[in-house]
């Protein structure tokens, strides 16, 4: 899909004064990181690691693996991309609704594909597809699934590809990065661009046995990873402890947010997240959308083309208490039209 994600304000010439339409951290990359690529500079001047060797020995010694366990990519959707090419003319399953670009890259490389509903799945589930793709927490609900070691005991066959890219935005799960050790078919896909803000350098990784590794390895070209992109990834597992968001803090605001949309004309599905999906009563997401972003500068995200969604559903990222208040009083503008 290249079009229709979040984040498009760049498409429409109205300003945007708040964006709750991308689930990326809103408080801004790490303090120090934009001096730190400014006093490094020079690196572009060279070409970067072939496949981010560097990086991928650093983050293997954060998670106590062989640096033959990590791949880095230009984020989340090479890795999917490449996990759909390694695989071509596969079959794989699907846990909707979430991420277009899973059915897309598995459509690219000629997969046969089914779906299976999020609320369908569960740890003894018996899957016979050679992938089976889970975003966890979900996007774009915000759920979490507790059964995934079991649902790996059960389907030995199957390579389970586990997408963590919002892992730091919920207290309700932790990573299964540490299962890898146990599991050959599992692979799990992080993202460094949400958590730390920095979706427009790219940057994300992937964590797997090594055969897996090296047969994804023999599909990825040289220099996908640009070298800003790796020195910010050195930059943020080398202060990684003194860099993370306030997730307690983040949650409460999310929880304060959702309360104060209760008396609106919408819907609001539970998310363990700090995005959660909405459901308008009164018309679609894309009048909403409109709406909001020309009388208001406020951005959403049209959340209809999610596959097992339909035309009124929208999300929301929780921002700042007051860019969160912009949105609720332009909702009760719309309650009241």
């Amino acid at each position: 899909m290249l079009h229709g994600h979040g984040d498009d304000g760049y498409r429409y010439a109205k300003e945007v004064k708040a964006d709750f339409s991308t689930n990326v951290w809103y408080g801004g990359e790490p303090k120090g990181l934009k001096e730190h690529l400014l006093s490094h500079w020079e690196i572009v001047n060279r070409y970067p690691e072939a496949i981010g060797e560097s990086l991928s020995e650093k983050i293997a010694n954060h998670f106590d693996l062989a640096s033959e366990n990590i791949l880095v990519n230009n984020g989340s959707t090479e890795s999917i991309y490449l996990i759909s090419q390694a695989w071509q003319q596969s079959s794989s399953e699907i846990v909707t609704p979430s991420f277009a670009e899973y059915e897309d890259s598995c459509k690219l490389y000629k997969h046969s594909i089914k779906f299976v509903s999020w609320d369908d799945l569960h740890s003894e589930l018996r899957v016979k597809a050679d992938l089976f793709f889970i975003c966890n927490p979900n996007n774009p609900t915000g759920a979490v699934f507790l059964g995934l070691e079991r649902l790996l005991e059960n389907n030995p066959k199957t390579t389970f590809i586990i997408d963590e890219a919002f892992i730091d935005f919920t207290d309700a799960i932790e990573s299964i990065v540490g299962l890898v050790k146990n599991f050959k078919n599992l692979v799990v896909l992080h993202s460094l661009t949400k958590t730390y803000a920095i979706p427009g350098l790219r940057l994300g990784y992937i964590v797997a046995h090594p055969e897996i590794i090296a047969k994804l390895k023999a599909f990825k070209f040289p220099w996908s990873i640009n070298a800003l992109a790796l020195e910010a990834g050195h930059f943020i597992f080398d202060n990684f402890q003194n860099i993370q968001i306030p997730l307690e803090h983040l949650l409460k605001d999310k929880k304060n947010f959702v309360h104060s949309l209760a008396d609106l004309p919408v819907n609001i599905t539970q998310s363990h997240t700090h995005f959660f999906l909405g459901e308008i009563l009164d018309g679609t997401a894309s009048d909403l959308k409109r709406s909001l972003l020309e009388n208001h500068g406020l951005l959403i995200r049209d959340a209809s083309n999610f596959k097992g969604l339909n035309s009124r559903h929208f999300r929301l990222a929780t921002l700042s208490p007051d860019k969160n208040q912009l949105l609720i009083e332009a909702l009760r503008l719309w309650k009241n039209r």
